[in-house]
């Protein structure tokens, strides 16, 4: 039976068909949970991720990202997310089976490692690999935080300035040996960080998060065009380093500032990309679209809109693009990034 989402009622005040029903999709961010009450959609599991992407669109395969869910509860603390890893690949081997629809849910699997432990990292990311069932890609650990009480700093408290931390670093530097990659997931005044890690380690693939989270709440909410212009400036610099993908998605929570939860209907997706598509425009224009991947962070962005809504929200936005500018959009730039 499928767990529904808190505003489920809400979001089907807003009905829409999926948009180009036949262009194959790669969703390169998603979570999967339970228990986790302080989300819109407490449980999203095998039976939620398939009611959404089997809503319309032509979702052929997932990579799932490190929510915290899952860890084990003893042995070395080190070594606890691996049981995300491990609760992962049992969902990815169900859909793999065929009994849930045709994605193959989880193709990908991210997971974190506490870099700051440094060389024991490496052991660690070992342990994923073991457990990920030739699933396992990279991992995230985040780093988005800021000074404000009214701005939500990831569940996991980073420090100021983690990612250019000599710690931290000593960690990093066991992605590339093992080909895996790293999601830098930061505020949009942390992107210069990211830039530096990027330019450090030129052989290891970095995926932007949301789009870097420009913010838009508590003391930035009446400073958007401001935020914006900085962002680009940040979003410059990091585009010139090769080894830096996007990901363009995650602008629905509320950290954005959008404030779509707040109102009597949920947006329709000309809303949505009306909204945000000055993000989404510099971001592909810099980056390439071989660089960038829609995503739907889902079921976070549930808080705002539908799945479908989600994703028509981006085929609003890329009706003038090529086909094969459509296609590393939706499915080949995600698919060679994260080699499924």
């Amino acid at each position: 039976m499928v767990a529904h989402s808190d505003n489920q009622a809400w979001l089907d005040l807003v009905h829409e068909e999926a948009l180009e029903p036949d262009l194959p999709i790669c969703d390169p961010h998603h979570h999967l949970w339970d228990q986790v009450y302080s989300r819109v959609q407490p449980r999203y599991l095998i039976d939620e991720i398939s009611a959404d992407v089997n809503g319309g669109h032509n979702i052929v395969s997932t990579v799932f990202i490190e929510c915290g869910a899952m860890f084990r509860q003893d042995g070395p603390v080190a070594f606890r997310p691996v049981g995300e890893t491990e609760f992962v690949n049992g969902i990815a081997a169900m859909s793999a089976a065929g009994l849930y629809g045709e994605t193959k849910v989880a193709a990908g699997i991210v997971g974190t490692v506490d870099l700051k432990f440094g060389d024991i990292a490496g052991e660690v990311l070992d342990a994923h690999i073991a457990a990920g069932g030739g699933r396992f890609r990279g991992i995230r650990l985040a780093a988005s935080r800021d000074d404000s009480d009214d701005i939500i700093n990831h569940r996991t408290n980073p420090p100021a300035g983690l990612l250019l931390r000599d710690d931290f670093r000593q960690g990093f530097k066991h992605l590339a040996p093992r080909g895996l990659t790293f999601e830098a997931w930061c505020y949009h005044h942390q992107i210069p960080e990211v830039t530096d890690l990027a330019r450090a380690f030129p052989d290891t693939t970095i995926i932007l998060n949301h789009f870097g989270g420009p913010l838009g709440a508590g003391p930035y909410a009446h400073r958007k065009a401001e935020v914006f212009e900085e962002w680009k400036g940040h979003i410059d610099e990091l585009a010139t380093c090769h080894n830096v993908m996007a990901k363009l998605g995650g602008l629905n929570m509320e950290v954005n500032g959008f404030g779509w939860e707040d109102r009597d209907r949920p947006p329709t997706s000309d809303a949505l990309m009306q909204a945000t598509r000055h993000y989404f425009d510099y971001a592909i224009e810099k980056f390439g679209v071989d660089k960038c991947m829609f995503e739907s962070n889902f079921p976070v962005d549930k808080m705002s809109c539908s799945f479908t809504v989600l994703w028509n929200s981006f085929k609003r936005l890329t009706q003038q693009f090529s086909k094969d500018e459509k296609a590393a959009l939706y499915h080949d730039t995600a698919v060679r990034v994260y080699n499924l």
